[in-house]
């Protein structure tokens, strides 16, 4: 299904493709095929492509000749029905221990919302995230999907420093802080995997179409998992998705 998109110049070397603005997995998958159909077309001339929930942003090598024949070309890449080979989108599951020495900010959550903590943990853990796109931080993941009764503010004054690892809750959204940094989301819980490692072939694990879902474990478990991360013989759960 074609949906109706934009084009808009993007400084002197860029251009903005938007989608309607909303977070959808069928306009994720419509962005991911163009991304795809422009990469095999257009890949000589293009510098990087930027997903975004619902736009996709191409950089360029060169300032743009003609503008309006490079939009041109784009809406014909768009249009086309050339075979994009099927690209595997994974399910990965990430262990996180939501004891109270890391989920610093559950109780606050847990009050407010009239939830036990339990109760949290198991809408948390319940659902399977969409990955969107990666940004913000290297590896930081933004998904979709959270339950709508976890739904809670950002801090109106963010911490100067979330450790690595650790899983919250902005707005509509819950992430992963794959480093130490500022941070306004609300701490239910921390992971002991690494979500951005620069000595991998592949420095982020996942990508935008693949899937997570949040897997309780014990503190004992936690600092095992922790020590086999360091010791690179821990082996993260993934399971194929299917179309």
């Amino acid at each position: 299904m074609a949906h109706k998109i934009t084009y808009k110049p993007y400084g002197n070397k860029a251009i903005l493709i938007e989608w309607p603005s909303i977070i959808s997995k069928e306009i994720l998958k419509d962005i991911l095929l163009f991304k795809s159909k422009i990469e095999k077309e257009n890949n000589f001339f293009l510098e990087d492509l930027i997903v975004g929930y619902a736009s996709l942003t191409l950089t360029y090598k060169k300032e743009f000749i003609n503008f309006s024949e490079e939009i041109v070309s784009l809406k014909n890449i768009y249009q086309s029905n050339f075979n994009i080979q099927k690209q595997n989108n994974y399910l990965w599951t990430i262990p996180v221990c939501y004891d109270l020495d890391f989920g610093v900010d559950l109780e606050e959550i847990s009050k407010k919302l009239s939830i036990h903590v339990e109760g949290i943990i198991q809408l948390h853990t319940n659902e399977i995230y969409t990955v969107f796109f990666i940004g913000f931080l290297p590896g930081f993941l933004y998904l979709g999907g959270l339950h709508e009764q976890l739904f809670f503010d950002r801090k109106p004054n963010p911490r100067l420093k979330v450790e690595k690892g650790s899983v919250a809750i902005g707005g509509k959204q819950t992430g992963v802080y794959p480093f130490n940094s500022p941070g306004g989301w609300n701490i239910i819980g921390k992971t002991p995997i690494q979500f951005f490692n620069v000595k991998n072939e592949n420095p982020c694990f996942a990508k935008a179409g693949d899937a997570i879902q949040f897997q309780a474990i014990s503190k004992e478990k936690f600092y095992r998992i922790e020590n086999e991360v360091a010791q690179n013989s821990y082996c993260l759960l993934k399971t194929l998705l299917d179309d």
